[in-house]
């Protein structure tokens, strides 16, 4: 955990290097961002917005998911990898907004966490990106990654980690500061060999080489 003051200058140094802080998964609408992290699970957002452009020309509606014969569904997304349970979570999603939300992507934790496929990240997703609400703090590998890194949790499990973070960064960075972690964990703080030199965080970072 880090002082009051550390945080402060890692959210500084992070927007610097990473100005622009948005979802890399494309849509149009929140549905089309519920699906799409959905599909994003064990997946890269690189290859679901590939995936999405058939998927989101051919469905437009909950109840279009909803009706959809599953071995289509199943087809249109195998690339994204686990397939079945995907197809089988986004119709189970999509019947419960037809049946209970009136087809309508719900605004509040609790109604996101009832529908079929989605946990605390994917409801993180929605709320922050489409309907501008800071509930909670999304977090990936790269956010849990970069979290570890930089001494902001000691924890592998994400809602410890999302608590963690909740705890320390101000609830108006909750939104942006998770975008900026997933885009600086592609660029510079890759899992495998990160690229420290021309980071503006080493100096902050204990886990930074040397």
């Amino acid at each position: 955990m880090r002082t009051p003051e550390e945080v402060r200058s890692i959210l500084v140094r992070l927007e610097k290097m990473v100005p622009e802080a948005k979802c890399a998964l494309r849509h149009r609408n929140a549905l089309q961002l519920l699906v799409a992290t959905i599909l994003s699970a064990q997946c890269t957002d690189e290859r679901v917005n590939r995936v999405t452009r058939e998927l989101f020309r051919r469905f437009r509606s909950a109840g279009g998911y909803a009706r959809a014969r599953r071995e289509e569904l199943e087809e249109l997304i195998r690339s994204t990898g686990f397939f079945r349970n995907k197809a089988k979570a986004i119709q189970g999603m999509a019947r419960m907004l037809v049946e209970e939300f009136g087809g309508k992507v719900p605004d509040r934790m609790e109604d996101l966490l009832r529908l079929p496929g989605v946990a605390r990240k994917t409801a993180n997703v929605v709320l922050g990106t489409w309907f501008g609400k800071a509930d909670g703090v999304v977090v990936d590998t790269h956010v849990a990654r970069i979290s570890r890194r930089l001494g902001l949790t000691g924890e592998k499990d994400p809602v410890k980690i999302e608590r963690d973070l909740m705890a320390q960064i101000p609830r108006e960075s909750w939104i942006d500061v998770s975008h900026r972690m997933i885009l600086h964990g592609r660029g510079l703080c890759k899992a495998r060999k990160p690229d420290c030199g021309p980071c503006l965080l080493r100096e902050l970072c204990p886990a930074a080489e040397a």
